[in-house]
């Protein structure tokens, strides 16, 4: 869908800050929420497309001002409540008794044989890759214009391409189709494109903008002849 969360291209939000000696966590309690994530996918609480667009939902001023795992547990408690995992009264009395005693430790559980799927599936990722019986629409060296309508449900059309004409530059086969994904619709493949876009077309003088290219994968659906 379209909202906050395609921040790419808007201008007014000032440049990306990136410390040279920025840690991989901000806090320790987000390391618990990455781990969350494979857990609840692999529980049946959501898959990928889901989840970002659980993320999509979370109102604009909450969007910007919160963090980014607390973009995760907005998703996770969205889905896993959804699910049956999670009990909003139970989670919201839980959530009260740590904020009223933060110095006690959160319960422990074990469960090896979660920990040795996470440990093969991490490191590799869920294979995308649909096969399908379906002929492409186009090929490598074809140019292309990315449809410019706007989108209800979750989409991976970036709105900065939205109505620009672009060059395929490879073509990848048949994968899940994340706006069907995303809606509960099934995997649904679509032949996926890398597209190349100048820069300049894009965002016209802006600085870094000449002799710069950009290439983002597209789903053949957001496609059309220039």
């Amino acid at each position: 869908m379209d909202g906050i969360h395609d921040l790419g291209g808007k201008q007014g939000h000032g440049p990306v800050v990136h410390p040279d000696d920025e840690p991989v966590f901000g806090s320790a309690w987000e390391r618990s929420v990455l781990t969350m994530f494979p857990a609840m996918a692999l529980a049946g609480a959501f898959n990928i497309d889901q989840f970002r667009h659980g993320m999509e939902q979370i109102p604009a001023a909450e969007y910007l001002t919160s963090r980014y795992y607390e973009h995760w547990m907005h998703s996770m408690i969205h889905h896993g409540t959804h699910a049956g995992i999670f009990d909003p009264e139970e989670l919201e009395r839980r959530t009260q008794h740590y904020l009223a005693h933060p110095e006690e430790g959160a319960p422990k559980a074990s469960k090896p044989e979660l920990v040795e799927t996470l440990k093969q599936l991490i490191p590799t990722g869920m294979d995308a890759r649909r096969e399908a019986d379906i002929a492409p629409a186009f090929r490598v060296g074809d140019r292309v214009r990315v449809r410019p309508d706007a989108s209800t449900t979750h989409t991976r059309r970036a709105g900065y391409v939205r109505g620009h004409v672009g060059e395929i530059t490879h073509a990848h086969g048949t994968y899940v189709y994340p706006d069907s994904s995303a809606s509960g619709l099934g995997d649904d493949p679509q032949h996926l494109y890398t597209v190349k876009f100048d820069a300049a077309d894009l965002w016209g003088d802006e600085p870094g903008a000449a002799n710069t290219v950009l290439h983002i994968d597209l789903w053949e659906p957001y496609l059309t002849t220039p």
